[in-house]
Formats: C-alpha cells, sequence, structure tokens
C-alpha cells in the first residue's frame, strides 16, 4: 500500500521551498502568513525526518546543503504537478498546460519538430517546453524526459511506451557544386573515391544503412573525410561542397526542392526507418504530454514528418 504524506509533512514541504526560494525564514514567514519560529519548526522536523540538513544556518542568513539543492529540485517538480493537475481539472481538461520536457534528436527537431511544436504553444498559451538537443540512444534508467523523438524501430518495455509516427526514408545527397568538381558516384565502390561526411558520435563515426546489389539492407562505414557531431553543421558543410551525406529525406526535402542539394546513388537507398514517439511508462500522464503525443499521432496521419 503506497504510503500516505501527512499534513504536517506537505507543509513543512512548502515552508521549505518558501524559505528555499526567499532564502530567508522571515520572507517565508510573511509570505505564508505565520510566525518565523513557526517556519524555522516546521523545516527542523522536516530536516529530521529525512535525517540530513537541508539549510546552512548563520545569524545572517541561510543557504540550501548539497542535499537541500537535490531535495528542492525534486519538491519544486512535485508542487508543478499538483499545480498542473490542479488546474486540468479547473478547467476540465479543455486546455494543455503545464511544462513538458522534450528530448529531440538535432537537425529533425530544429527544422521539422520544433515549428510544430512552438504552433502549438501559440494555440495553448499556458503550454510550457523545455527542450533538449542530442542524438543520444534512450537510456531507459536513465529517463528524464517526458517525451522524446527518435529514429529507429523502439519497442515498448516495462520503462517506455514508443508510438510510430512516419517512416523516414534515408538518402545520400551532395551539392551540385561538389557533384562537378569531384563527379558523380554511380555505384558504391565508388564512394571509396569520394569525400564521406559521417556523424560522429560517441568518439567513433556513425555507419550508414544501404542496399546493397543483393537488396539486402546493411551497414557500411565509409572512409570519413570530415566526421561532425552536429547534424545542421553537416547539412551546411554538405551545401557548402564538403562531400556527401545520408540523412532523412524530410530533413533534406528543402534543400533539395531549392537546388542546394542532389539525391544520388537512389538504387542504393534502404527500407525506411521508423520515427517514433517516446515517453516513460506511467499511471497517469499530465494534459500537456498527452496533449502533445495526440497532435503529433494525428500529423503523422496527415503524413506530416513523411
Amino acid at each position: 500500500m503506497p504510503a500516505v504524506i501527512s499534513t504536517e509533512s506537505f507543509n513543512s514541504i512548502v515552508h521549505f521551498v518558501t524559505a528555499a526560494n526567499s532564502n530567508s525564514f522571515t520572507e517565508a514567514a510573511e509570505q505564508l502568513g505565520v510566525s518565523k519560529s513557526a517556519i524555522g519548526k516546521s523545516i527542523q522536523r522536516l530536516e529530521h525526518n529525512l535525517g540530513t540538513a537541508l539549510f546552512h544556518r548563520t545569524t545572517r542568513k541561510i543557504s540550501l546543503t548539497t542535499e537541500g539543492e537535490a531535495y528542492l529540485a525534486s519538491c519544486q517538480s512535485a508542487l508543478e504537478t499538483l499545480q498542473m493537475a490542479e488546474m486540468a481539472l479547473r478547467s476540465k481538461l479543455t486546455e494543455p498546460t503545464g511544462t513538458v520536457r522534450i528530448d529531440l534528436p538535432a537537425a529533425f527537431g530544429r527544422s521539422v519538430m520544433m515549428p510544430i511544436l512552438m504552433d502549438m504553444t501559440k494555440r495553448y498559451p499556458h503550454l510550457k517546453l523545455t527542450i533538449i538537443f542530442n542524438d543520444r540512444i534512450i537510456d531507459p534508467l536513465d529517463i528524464g524526459f517526458d517525451l522524446a523523438i527518435r529514429f529507429g524501430a523502439v519497442k515498448d518495455t516495462t520503462d517506455l511506451i514508443a508510438r510510430k509516427l512516419n517512416d523516414q526514408q534515408l538518402i545520400i545527397c551532395a551539392s551540385p557544386d561538389y557533384l562537378s568538381a569531384y563527379g558523380k558516384p554511380e555505384t558504391l565502390d565508388d564512394l571509396n573515391h569520394h569525400r564521406c561526411v559521417l556523424a560522429w558520435r560517441g568518439g567513433a563515426p556513425l555507419s550508414w544503412l544501404i542496399r546493397d546489389s543483393e537488396g539486402k539492407d546493411v551497414r557500411i562505414k565509409p572512409t570519413p573525410f570530415h566526421q561532425i557531431s552536429d547534424g545542421d553543421a553537416m547539412i551546411d558543410a554538405c551545401i557548402a561542397g564538403a562531400g556527401l551525406i545520408q540523412f532523412p529525406q524530410a530533413l533534406l526535402r528543402p534543400h533539395i526542392q531549392s537546388g542546394k542539394l542532389v539525391p544520388i546513388l537512389s538504387a542504393c537507398n534502404p527500407a525506411p526507418t521508423e520515427l517514433n514517439v517516446i515517453w516513460p511508462r506511467a499511471r497517469h500522464l499530465l494534459p500537456g504530454v498527452r496533449f502533445i503525443i495526440d497532435e503529433l499521432i494525428a500529423l503523422a496521419g496527415q503524413k506530416a514528418f513523411a
């Protein structure tokens, strides 16, 4: 049976958060309409129950201990969750509110996802986003997000839920200037004589997924001429004539339509890879998280990410 937090313990948490944010027991007491001694005793009880000091105290000021800083972050997150739940009930779930933490792949996130997410916040001004750009593999043991977007097949686990959006076609591209200077590769063997720009992750270049002469999708690692850790910078380098890149077609389409990039070796394009929205498995999803998931799935039905 889950533990039930007492009214006294909850009040102590509110007292602690107010004092921590104001850096003063006196100011916290004024904000909450109680005495300074009541604040001090309440926080002392909280520290006793936790078995650790939350504040450094002197005659002139208070400051958080390391443990106090960590506890404050957890308390503020919990209080915000309660606030969002209250707002959701008051609005009868008609409008998404609160802060949603979203983890996006860098280049795709900036170019494709950001305009979509910003449109959501325009329509719902109480929806706040904390957005992180990175391309790391999702670690269920180190979940620090409400939602994440990732390429590649992802199966539901005890910790994560995944829903497929649109398939993504990987293509190889080069700029017209590059092709004019170095010629157009016609076969995979020709890649040995070309400058390939590879993504740099975890201390090593990433491989490409291609369809070989037997019609099988295989991983290859062309000899890298340039290795770049940022997707946007890779695309910029390719447009500038630095070499060949492999990216999802949805991300390169604007540059292809403008004539800045040219698809090559189309016969080597692999089967489409998945684009998934992922979130930690929880008993209840906050309204803002649920809203964004539903919106993304609806947009996928319109091929918004294809």
